[in-house]
């Protein structure tokens, strides 16, 4: 087993999906993803909420990270228990049973000059 890379707990503050793309899909459909990595030899259970600023929260959402493997979830495909509205402000924790590590990524496409953010997640105890 490799030594732990990562936390249990993250926290996204800002999330936002604009409902408009420009250009081909699905390359250049207007997105949020959180990238996962684990990088131990064993699958990591992930469950993700949504916090919203003027209702209750959504989730969880479950996902599983393989051993070793990184996966990129796009937040537009998250459907179970609802789908995350889009042009909706809204913010998410991330919680595993094993540490990983997490990076947020936004593609903004609703005009033809792309705007794509990426930024690491906040890392709680």
């Amino acid at each position: 087993m490799t030594k732990p890379l990562g936390n249990t707990r993250w926290a996204i503050a800002e999330g936002y999906i604009p409902a408009g793309s420009t250009g081909p899909e699905p390359q250049f459909t207007s997105h949020e993803t959180a990238c996962l990595l684990n990088t131990l030899d064993q699958d990591a259970y992930v469950e993700i909420t949504i916090y919203f600023s003027d209702r209750e929260p959504a989730g969880p959402y479950r996902v599983t990270v393989p051993a070793r493997r990184t996966l990129h979830l796009c937040f537009n495909s998250l459907t179970d228990p609802e789908p995350i509205p889009l042009d909706t402000d809204y913010a998410s924790v991330i919680e595993s049973d094993i540490p990983i590590v997490v990076q947020h990524t936004r593609l903004d496409s609703r005009q033809s000059e792309n705007a794509l953010l990426s930024t690491i997640a906040y890392a709680g105890n």
